[in-house]
């Protein structure tokens, strides 16, 4: 379990493994726990480091109820959840 902290929210995501994670923390999208695949982060741009989350970057991850993926803010920590 991680905590990610982006410029606009702290997300707490499990990891279920094969890029699927119970995602939550932002009032829209995920106010709840909801299992999602974590695409990756990216720059801003068309290029995807998959599976991978950095800070300075933007974490993009598919929800279940968007056909778009949703990407964050950019990433200023990570770290492990207490």
């Amino acid at each position: 379990m991680v905590e990610i902290e982006t410029q606009n929210r702290v997300y707490t995501l499990v990891s279920c493994g094969e890029g699927d994670a119970l995602l939550h923390g932002h009032p829209m999208f995920c106010p709840e726990p909801v299992l999602v695949n974590i695409h990756g982060s990216t720059w801003g741009g068309a290029m995807l480091k998959f599976r991978f989350i950095g800070r300075g970057m933007h974490l993009e991850f598919g929800h279940p109820a968007y056909v778009t993926p949703i990407i964050t803010s950019r990433i200023l920590d990570i770290r492990a959840a207490a």
